[in-house]
């Protein structure tokens, strides 16, 4: 089992829903606004004046051969809009209760 963490700006809630549903992941933990800034020239997410954008999160544990197709539909997502931004991250499950 692999966990698989996704950031992506608010703007793309609706289209990670409908991602996960297309992909029939039923489980998953959302965390609204989420702060932060890209590692590759990513404006900050802060919710202020200055820097108004949120972001949002999914955390979501899957079987491991499920994890390429999320991950290719992932990248599709963010080719759609690079701007906007979202980012995958995925390590292992060693143990579930």
């Amino acid at each position: 089992m692999k966990a698989v963490f996704i950031v992506f700006n608010q703007a793309n809630t609706g289209r990670v829903e409908f991602m996960l549903d297309e992909l029939r992941i039923a489980g998953f933990t959302f965390f609204q606004d989420v702060q932060g800034r890209g590692t590759n020239g990513g404006a900050p997410h802060r919710g202020t004046h200055a820097w108004p954008e949120m972001n949002s999160a999914v955390l979501t544990v899957v079987e491991d051969d499920k994890v390429d197709e999320l991950l290719t539909t992932v990248r599709k997502l963010d080719m759609r809009n690079k701007e906007v931004g979202v980012r995958a991250f995925v390590w292992n499950i060693e143990k579930l209760v």
